[in-house]
């Protein structure tokens, strides 16, 4: 997994790079900044991510890539000591590992709401004989999909209340720049 999470940053950082034009210029606004970045960059770092069984270093690697890639867009260094919530409110986006967990959430509501005859249902529904390996266990899927939420305070039953569902699930990024 931690190769995917590398993967998926080098290949932001790819992305990065292609449109680096107009992201480190000075005369593009900040909020147009921010649009490609949540449109066109931050979609790539997390294709996929719905499957992850992510540890804390999978996640690191990513908010380490989302922070640099951020501060280089705006000219601030390291040695500037602006605080990350700081450089994140500047371009009104959201902690890269909350749309994660929304990803996975989101995935998760779908699978469960789906017919039991579905693939997917039955793949999440089985569980492997045997006994596991010696050692810590590996963290699974369902456990991270668990630890979310529990960390949102749902239970399985709010899955099927698709409203209640999708309020407490999604992150949506803020907007400094609008008023209200």
């Amino acid at each position: 997994m931690l190769m995917e999470a590398e993967c998926r940053a080098n290949t932001a950082w790819s992305k990065w790079r292609q449109v680096t034009g107009a992201m480190c210029d000075k005369k593009v606004p900040l909020k147009l900044k921010s649009k490609i970045y949540r449109t066109v960059v931050r979609p790539v770092a997390l294709y996929g991510a719905e499957c992850w069984s992510t540890t804390l270093k999978h996640e690191q690697t990513l908010y380490t890539m989302e922070m640099r890639m951020l501060r280089r867009t705006h000219g601030i260094a390291r040695l500037d000591i602006v605080r990350n919530e700081d450089v994140r409110s500047m371009f009104g986006v959201a902690l890269i590992t909350a749309k994660m967990r929304e990803a996975r959430l989101r995935w998760y509501g779908h699978v469960l709401r789906s017919e039991d005859s579905s693939v997917a249902k039955s793949a999440v529904n089985t569980t492997v004989e045997g006994r596991r390996p010696r050692g810590r266990p590996k963290t699974r899927w369902l456990d991270r999909i668990g630890d979310d939420m529990r960390l949102l305070k749902l239970s399985v039953d709010d899955v099927f209340d698709r409203r209640k569902w999708h309020n407490r699930t999604r992150n949506a990024d803020p907007r400094p720049w609008e008023t209200g």
